[in-house]
């Protein structure tokens, strides 16, 4: 590839800022200059963000050059951000760079929080870089005058492909991107990415039907060196139960946020996240002030003042999510503490990347185990990156509620042909394979609801004049608008003080379990609920020390496989007394009474546990496939074992096994010799040892919502969820008796099978305990392997005091025993 000469002045201005450019940096400046798509793939802390941002701004300067009429009016670049976090720091970088390069340009932000006057500004005279989401973006999309307002764009870059990649709206960004490439044949379109295991895919995600001659993918050669250390206990208990020894732990890391000048504190959950906040204040109330929490139901003020506060370092610690995950380069965090396993590799590596944010610097983190056999988490952790066993980011294909939502948005907007957008869809990766039958349902639904709605008005949101499909509808236009996008959630209530100042969200279920009166915290802070009005959580200021803190739904990340391989092989080191880590060094004791009441896996092994206790016949096995899978395997060899004779179970699961509980003996024995774990029939068997239907039908809900069959209600004025809850089961069931041909109901069944139970997984795990030897042991009472499982059954119908209690006397028992 020729260097430009421009490189040069790309290099000078890295040099100004005493940086030196990558080699990746370089290759990727050569790449754009020289027209080419493609993919950054690099890992957090290298520089990704200048290494697009640069070559958008020397191919402007270049233009200049070449043609001194130019103008450089009208948007000239897109910026897609997963996270709006990151737009505030992505705009900075771009402004300076352009600044310091003599561009006079205008670097935007448009997301859910910017304001309508922002909004119509920027319609009117659009920035040259526009920095947002895929949301604003298909609101854009739905605006009339759209090939206008894109006319001048020359490129577009998605940043975190890999956090898109594995969602709808990694789809959503396909369909624009579709749509772009239509009337802008020229238009450039460029990922960044951090590794993962199918990159190959993903680059062909999003590169779509763009000739593979015209794509680079730029891999950067720096290795990311993550040092692990593990905040070990003194004593390790031989009956582990989760949640319980993270917070004996508090007491260690108040030392290591003292010995830091800034600290991020991942959780895995935002209820956790209030929980340890709470924690640390109560053991260190001197870090009053100098600590505050971040995660995504709080306020964007508040979140904002978090990230600036950080920034400026006038915080020794933030407590947070998964909404800091992300960063952006050169912003270093000297140190990071991760409560709990992440349960992935990548997602691990990415909270590492935040410590050592800089070229080449080692990035060090603190794993807190929230029970003892996370301890072994670490150590796997700690192998599978080594090994570099990242994982894949399974692209979804064929969502046709994404679709018809897109279809819907163009026709908001100027309108469209079926005859030019359909090749513009099979272009893409999403739905390449999409038939002329499928099609023809879309477009029959956009119009009619199809066959089993065709008879109710308010289906009928597309006219066709003339073979060009627009809504007419300023009403359908608006409600359509107004549920643009593909994140679904539980109904969300605002929580605000009497006097009015937002605090943030928390879920309708958990506001509907407190009358008036009750205390809760959120945010950091003390609160008594007043009332509950127009979808709003009035509340005031609390001095009491107790209340419940906040659940979300949807809080629990399964185990991923890569993870899983990682954990199977630690296991079997265990088994051999071959203690390479400390970790596993620490679980000696726990170990020893496994492996005296039952057994330590072996590789090639598969443990299963069965004995009798008050409660009835247990039956513990342990694939440590990661708790979706276990759900899934639990329910299928509960059906199998029931074929051979009457019995029923109660299932319960984590991410290391499951168990079946039942008041009747178990047949092991001739269940194994049946052939319980064999793959043939598998998807029959699936289908008939879960409720399918009520599962789809609970999988239905976001898909109808995305589709456009239900209305979430307007700002201020939402539909409660129950309601919106009974207008899905409506429609699903009247598709299912009218229509069950019905492309969003087949779609309902399908996401089940693919992502709620991994079939694909279920059935690779079954085929490699197809190949082990089954070890079936009879402890006299529970294991520590079992303990954890067991108390998460109980946890479900017990409150957290008598749980406690109850683990009490069952571990005393233990002991006794």
């Amino acid at each position: 590839m020729p260097n430009d000469p421009w490189i040069k002045t790309g290099q000078d201005w890295f040099e100004k800022q005493g940086w030196k450019a990558f080699p990746f940096q370089l290759e990727a400046w050569r790449a754009y200059l020289g027209g080419y798509s493609g993919v950054v793939n690099a890992p957090t802390g290298s520089g990704k963000t200048y290494s697009m941002a640069i070559p958008i701004l020397l191919e402007c300067l270049r233009a200049q050059s070449e043609h001194p009429q130019y103008g450089e009016k009208g948007l000239q670049a897109i910026w897609i951000t997963p996270i709006r976090a990151l737009t505030k720091e992505i705009q900075s970088a771009i402004n300076r760079a352009a600044q310091d390069l003599g561009l006079d340009w205008e670097i935007a932000v448009r997301s859910g929080d910017t304001s309508s006057s922002a909004r119509q500004k920027q319609k009117r005279k659009p920035p040259q870089v526009l920095i947002t989401t895929p949301e604003s973006l298909h609101l854009l999309l739905a605006s009339k005058g759209y090939p206008k307002f894109f006319g001048s764009l020359q490129a577009v870059v998605v940043d975190e492909w890999h956090e898109l990649i594995g969602s709808k709206r990694g789809v959503q960004m396909e369909l624009a991107l579709s749509r772009f490439k239509g009337f802008l044949p020229d238009l450039k379109v460029w990922g960044i990415s951090a590794t993962i295991g199918n990159m190959e895919e993903a680059v062909a995600a999003l590169m779509g039907n763009t000739p593979p001659e015209k794509c680079r993918v730029i891999r950067a050669d720096i290795p990311k060196v993550i040092e692990i250390e593990s905040v070990l206990p003194d004593e390790v208990d031989r009956f582990p139960w989760a949640g319980h020894l993270g917070i004996k732990l508090v007491e260690k890391i108040i030392p290591i946020i003292n010995g830091s000048q800034s600290t991020l504190i991942f959780t895995n959950t935002r209820a956790q996240c209030e929980i340890w906040y709470q924690k640390l204040l109560d053991v260190a109330p001197e870090l009053a002030g100098a600590i505050a929490m971040h995660h995504g139901s709080i306020s964007r003020e508040l979140r904002d003042w978090v990230e600036d506060a950080l920034h400026e370092a006038r915080l020794k610690a933030v407590v947070c999510t998964s909404s800091l995950d992300l960063g952006v380069d050169f912003r270093p965090v000297e140190t990071i503490i991760q409560i709990g396993s992440p349960k992935g590799v990548a997602r691990f590596m990415q909270r590492a990347g935040r410590s050592g944010h800089q070229p080449g610097a080692t990035s060090k983190i603190h794993f807190v185990p929230t029970h003892a056999l996370e301890l072994i988490e670490a150590a796997a952790l700690r192998r599978a990156i080594a090994n570099g066993e990242l994982e894949s980011r399974l692209p979804y294909i064929r969502s046709f509620d994404v679709l018809v939502q897109y279809l819907v948005t163009l026709a908001v907007s100027e309108g469209f042909r079926p005859a030019e957008i359909l090749p513009e869809v099979r272009g893409t990766f999403a739905y390449a394979s999409i038939t002329d039958e499928e099609w023809a349902w879309c477009l029959v639904y956009i119009r009619s609801g199809g066959q089993a709605l065709q008879a109710y008005d308010e289906y009928n949101k597309v006219e066709v004049q003339d073979g060009l499909y627009k809504v007419e509808s300023r009403r359908v236009a608006m409600r359509h608008r107004l549920q643009i996008g593909t994140i679904t959630s539980d109904a969300s209530l605002k929580v605000k003080y009497v006097g009015g100042k937002f605090i943030g969200t928390i879920e309708e279920w958990f506001v509907t379990q407190l009358k008036p009166g009750d205390n809760f915290w959120f945010a950091g802070r003390s609160l008594e609920l007043v009332r509950i009005k127009d979808m709003m959580v009035q509340v005031k200021k609390s001095r009491k020390k107790k209340g419940k803190i906040p659940a979300w739904l949807g809080g629990k990340l399964p185990l991923s496989s890569q993870l899983s391989a990682s954990l199977r092989f630690k296991m079997a080191q265990l088994s051999r007394a071959e203690l390479t880590d400390i970790e596993l060094q620490s679980l000696t004791p726990l170990i020893e009474t496994q492996a005296s009441r039952s057994r330590v896996p072996k590789e090639g092994e598969l443990l299963m546990e069965s004995f009798t206790s008050r409660e009835g016949h247990h039956l513990l096995v342990y694939p440590y496939e990661g708790r979706f899978v276990h759900e899934g395997m639990g329910a299928l060899i509960a059906y199998r074992i029931s074929r051979l004779r009457p019995i029923s179970f109660s299932i319960a699961m984590n991410d290391y096994g499951f168990e079946l509980l039942s008041d009747t003996e178990i047949p092991i024995e001739e269940a194994l010799n049946a052939g319980l774990f064999s793959t043939a029939n598998l998807r029959e068997d699936i289908q008939a040892s879960i409720n399918a239907a009520e599962m789809a039908k609970r999988r239905f809900r976001d898909i109808a919502s995305i589709a456009g069959l239900v209305f979430k209600g307007y700002p201020g004025k939402q539909k409660k969820e129950r309601h919106l809850q009974s207008s899905s089961q409506l429609f699903f069931e009247v598709f299912n008796d009218y229509e069950p041909e019905n492309l969003l109901l087949m779609q309902a069944y399908e996401e089940v099978l693919a992502f709620q139970l991994e079939e694909a997984r279920l059935r690779a795990a079954l085929h490699r305990i197809s190949q082990q030897e089954i070890v079936l042991t009879h402890p006299g009472r529970f294991t520590p392997f079992a303990f954890p499982i067991i108390v998460d059954r109980l946890r479900e119908r017990l409150s957290s005091e008598k749980l406690e209690d109850r683990i009490k006397r069952m571990k005393l028992q233990l002991v006794k025993d």
